[in-house]
């Protein structure tokens, strides 16, 4: 650990309610020079976790789970929580009442959860997800796949981590994972969601990560949290979508960071204040760079942000997902003061 990272009281203090793990590799990435430096930001406590304003769970994740593990929001998705770790826990977190710290949630009996998915043939793929998927054993993994990839009436399969940008090595040093998802990408198609913060994060090492899992066949798609002291500028966003289209990874959301208690006042950013900067981003695009949305995940669905209405502080939304189905596709606007950040109802 850096020698300017002390575990003090106060640390100390947020370890008893939140962990911390920072892999060597991507401690490396912090300058440490700069006190402001968007990896720190992104990876090393602050007390300013301790305030609880907020939500532990602002998508109502507990009235979606079907069964332990298992969240059934919208028609054609499943949503498999595999694990509560992480190779290295996110400052930012919206699971932060459960990543690292309990099994409580994490799926446990998977033959329930595989026989759901098989009954429900509206399901039409799964996101695999935690916690980080990337951290279970290869041989687990392996399971998940042989049993989803034999489910006719799914599409596809997603895993969600952001090892390639945080513990690039575990697929680098991996051959047999390299293995196994090269040869079940010949079954079902497999996606990776990862998610890059940052261009600081767009290194040789994460660059040979995205291209080991695109020779295997993968298509990877990136999930931008817009964070405040992190990415909340044109130019930085910018870059960073730029650079991700470059190395051939999608740009493919710009998530509204939400409300979470010790995550809402630390890093969330006003939604005009986002708009502008998501929409400047975009106009610094080619054509790939420009496809992504900007979008919040509340209790009710995916709400893309539009933009602006013709009143002062007025945001047209549409509902891009939806929980229920009277609200698929439905627009609606809201007037907004500077400071909002959500929009829940």
């Amino acid at each position: 650990m850096f020698p300017d990272i002390k575990i003090n009281n106060e640390i100390e203090e947020i370890l008893d309610k939140y962990p911390i793990s920072i892999p060597q590799y991507y401690l490396s990435l912090i300058d440490k020079s700069d006190p402001n430096d968007p990896i720190r930001r992104m990876s090393v406590p602050s007390f300013s976790e301790m305030d609880l304003d907020g939500s532990f769970d602002t998508s109502g994740e507990n009235d979606n789970t079907v069964i332990k593990g298992l969240q059934h929001k919208y028609s054609q998705t499943v949503l498999l929580l595999s694990t509560h770790c992480c190779a290295m826990y996110c400052r930012y977190c919206f699971r932060k009442r459960m990543v690292g710290a309990t099994t409580d949630e994490i799926a446990i009996d998977l033959d329930k959860i595989f026989d759901y998915i098989r009954n429900h043939e509206e399901i039409s793929n799964v996101l695999i997800s935690g916690g980080d998927s990337f951290m279970l054993e290869t041989d687990t993994i392996e399971k998940y796949l042989k049993n989803l990839s034999e489910i006719e009436h799914l599409d596809y399969i997603r895993f969600g981590t952001k090892v390639p940008v945080v513990f690039p090595d575990r697929i680098i040093n991996d051959t047999q994972l390299l293995e196994l998802l090269k040869k079940y990408c010949t079954k079902k198609q497999i996606y990776i969601s990862t998610q890059f913060n940052h261009s600081n994060e767009i290194t040789p090492q994460s660059i040979k990560a995205i291209k080991l899992l695109q020779q295997a066949g993968l298509i990877i798609k990136n999930q931008t949290v817009l964070l405040k002291g992190v990415n909340d500028n044109p130019e930085v966003l910018g870059a960073l979508l730029k650079n991700l289209t470059k190395i051939g990874i999608v740009p493919y959301y710009i998530f509204q960071c939400r409300p979470v208690s010790g995550v809402k006042n630390q890093f969330q950013v006003p939604l005009l204040k986002g708009y502008e900067i998501v929409e400047k981003a975009k106009s610094l695009q080619n054509g790939n760079g420009k496809c992504l949305r900007f979008v919040m995940s509340n209790t009710k669905g995916k709400v893309e942000i539009i933009g602006k209405g013709s009143k002062d502080g007025e945001m047209i939304f549409k509902f891009h997902q939806a929980k229920n189905k009277e609200n698929q596709g439905r627009i609606f606007t809201r007037l907004l003061s500077e400071k909002d950040c959500w929009v829940d109802d």
